[in-house]
């Protein structure tokens, strides 16, 4: 089944610096589901985001790319995510990120 990895990042993105590698361990992402995140894109579309680079800014996930989600838009990724019971850990997830301020990084499939 295909995955898609979500990680705190340390520090927010420098502007201009892409993100184009696949690097889920360097920032501990934790796995989710296809199957379980497809339910929920459609629901994200809305929220601001960055693809690959806070130069593109972009609508929900980057679903086949790098998504870099900022902390003012995981209040709205929360408010989706919560409603779905097997997104448990990715909520757990957003809500730290929220806590300390920090960005998140989505690796899409």
């Amino acid at each position: 089944m295909a995955k898609h990895e979500f990680g705190i990042m340390p520090d927010a993105p420098a502007f201009g610096k892409r993100y184009d590698e696949y690097e889920p361990h360097r920032y501990s992402c934790i796995r989710v589901d296809d199957e379980s995140l497809e339910r929920a894109a459609e629901r994200l579309q809305s929220i601001d985001c960055f693809w690959h680079t806070t130069d593109v800014p972009g609508k929900g996930l980057a679903y086949c790319g790098i998504t870099l989600i900022p902390s003012s838009s995981l209040g709205a990724f929360l408010k989706v995510i919560r409603v779905f019971p097997d997104l448990s850990e990715l909520a757990k997830l957003l809500e730290e990120a929220e806590k300390e301020n920090r960005w998140v990084i989505h690796f899409g499939i």
